[in-house]
């Protein structure tokens, strides 16, 4: 009888775990939601779009792309955190929302560690500081001196508090002493739009969503946040090269699901995503675009992503409670600067040029 029994259980564990290899043979049976956590527009959804084309290309089902911003990321990637795990939904994660919001908000509603499972980093992404064409600058150099006779008079736009656009600023006011005001807006292309029309003077954006204004004149790009020059835009001078030697600043791009989705699912995404950003055709269009495919992008959970989260979790707790104190005057001081973005927005307010 005990014989039986085992026989009978080790039918059962090995039907089970037939099961899991034919759904991920099967798989995707449906479409499969692919959440961009930013509004359209910006290099985020950009990416999330040709991994989309190419893994329904692949696998033979849809990958519709769906944006749902709010709070830096914090919204979309929530969403996906409290979706079913079952390979049907999946985030493209950039740095704020797997490091950044960890030491920004106080009560994360999700924690990276715990809520995703981790399926491809994908690509660096390189920031581009462009000023609106009226502001009467050329060079990074102009650019602290007039923000140096002017201190708080210049308005830096960002896709929210916290992501890249406002820390890679706050890097720049830090390194340079310039007081300038932040004025968060709820994707790149819209804070983008802003810079072009002159109601907020500049920004360090993404550079796929600012290449074609860069290019029509509608904006002007100052100059690449890595030391390295980036193919995009191969003339342009990186920030470091124009006096600040220590300014080097890139965020990176990753594909996660949530935590318990079948590992046949994440491996067969993995090795979809691995090898199509390998091919020299679409690294190719990536580079022209601005962003830096490459083999070490492509683990799964890679230690340059740990040392992210856990440096912006050491500055978060590193200085008790004068730390905790900033935070809040930062927060309340967003929660002005928001008021006074919706009046910028409206056309209300325009900043001094």
């Amino acid at each position: 009888m005990k014989r039986l029994f085992g026989l009978s259980l080790l039918a059962l564990v090995a039907v089970g775990a037939a099961g899991v290899c034919a759904k991920a043979q099967t798989y995707p049976a449906r479409p499969v939601t692919f959440v961009v956590p930013f509004a359209p527009g910006g290099g985020t959804e950009f990416l999330a779009r040709l991994l989309g084309q190419r893994l329904e290309q692949r696998l033979g089902k849809p990958f519709v792309i769906e944006n749902r911003p709010g709070g830096g990321g914090v919204t979309g990637a929530l969403s996906v955190a409290r979706a079913a795990a079952d390979g049907y939904t999946i985030l493209m994660a950039p740095s704020p929302v797997m490091a950044i919001n960890v030491a920004l908000h106080k009560k994360l509603p999700y924690d990276p560690t715990v809520d995703f499972v981790p399926v491809a980093l994908v690509v660096a992404t390189p920031y581009v500081l462009v000023v609106t064409p009226s502001l009467p600058v050329q060079s990074v150099s102009d650019l602290i001196k007039l923000a140096r006779a002017k201190p708080g008079q210049l308005s830096f736009a960002s896709a929210g508090l916290g992501t890249p656009h406002h820390l890679f600023a706050q890097l720049f006011k830090g390194m340079t002493g310039v007081e300038m005001t932040h004025v968060p807006y709820r994707g790149s292309v819209p804070a983008l739009t802003d810079v072009a029309a002159g109601h907020v003077q500049l920004m360090f954006c993404d550079i796929p969503p600012a290449l074609g204004l860069i290019n029509e004149g509608k904006v002007r790009a100052l100059g690449v946040s890595t030391k390295e020059r980036v193919a995009a835009l191969p003339d342009l001078a990186s920030v470091a090269e124009q006096g600040l030697a220590d300014f080097d600043a890139a965020s990176w791009q990753m594909v996660v699901a949530p935590a318990a989705t079948p590992k046949d699912i994440i491996e067969r995404l993995h090795v979809e995503i691995k090898d199509f950003m390998v091919q020299p055709e679409i690294k190719h269009h990536a580079f022209k675009m601005g962003l830096l495919p490459d083999r070490h992008a492509l683990g799964r959970q890679p230690a340059g992503v740990r040392a992210d989260r856990d440096h912006a979790m050491g500055q978060s707790r590193g200085t008790g409670r004068n730390r905790r104190l900033a935070m809040r005057r930062r927060a309340q001081r967003s929660s002005r600067i928001g008021r006074h973005a919706r009046r910028v927005r409206a056309g209300r307010n325009r900043q001094p040029q």
